[in-house]
Formats: structure tokens, C-alpha cells, sequence
């Protein structure tokens, strides 16, 4: 197996659902908590698309949309911000994506770490 970057759906969809997550406070209403939270997650996770999509191999990766996706998803609780409900269903929707796309590509990641372990 070789090591193709750049190539994982999953990993370009957790790149874009970070990037549309940190735009999200532009067109939704929030206080400052949501903004920060929507900014941070979503940077973070668009961070860590990226970092999926240059070393397919890792699955710790993979893993790290899955816990962003959980803390996004539990935040407007966490942080008080669910009476704003568009911060809101952005966080629980990107949260609940997150994690689907994340959890879908650890399978994959896996297979391609055990294909660039057998290889050296």
C-alpha cells in the first residue's frame, strides 16, 4: 500500500466542517462564548482534517475529530450558549458530523498505518 495523501473524503469533510464552523459566527447569533467556541473548534478541527489528509497513516488523527466533535456537540451546555440557536445547532450538527466522519475513516487510517508500517 502506498502512502496516498491528500485523498480520504473523510478527511477534506472534517476540513470543511471546520472551516464552515469557524466562519459560523458571521451569520448566526451568538455571544462570546459561541464565537470563541465555533472559532477555536472549528480551527481545530480544520487543523486536524489537514493533518488527516498529509499523513493518512495516522489514526490519532481520526481520533481527534472524534473528541472535537463530542466537546463541540456538549458545548452550548457546557458553556451556556444554547438559548443562541443558531451557535447552537451549528455546534450540535458539526459535532455530530465530526464525529461520523472521524470514526467512518479510523478503519481506513488504520489499514493505511499497518500498509506504511509493513513497508519499512
Amino acid at each position: 500500500m502506498t502512502n496516498r495523501t491528500w485523498h480520504r473524503w473523510q478527511d477534506w469533510a472534517a476540513l470543511v466542517i471546520g472551516v464552515l464552523t469557524a466562519l459560523s459566527p458571521i451569520v448566526v447569533a451568538t455571544n462570546t462564548a459561541a464565537v470563541w467556541t465555533l472559532i477555536v473548534f472549528g480551527v481545530l478541527l480544520a487543523a486536524s482534517g489537514l493533518w488527516s489528509l498529509a499523513a493518512p497513516g495516522s489514526t490519532a488523527s481520526e481520533y481527534v475529530h472524534v473528541v472535537l466533535g463530542v466537546l463541540l456537540f456538549i458545548s452550548p451546555w457546557v458553556l451556556a450558549y444554547s438559548a443562541f440557536g443558531g451557535a447552537s445547532w451549528t455546534s450540535w450538527v458539526a459535532g455530530v458530523l465530526a464525529v461520523i466522519v472521524g470514526a467512518s475513516a479510523v478503519p481506513a487510517a488504520t489499514a493505511e498505518h499497518k500498509g506504511l508500517a509493513a513497508s519499512h
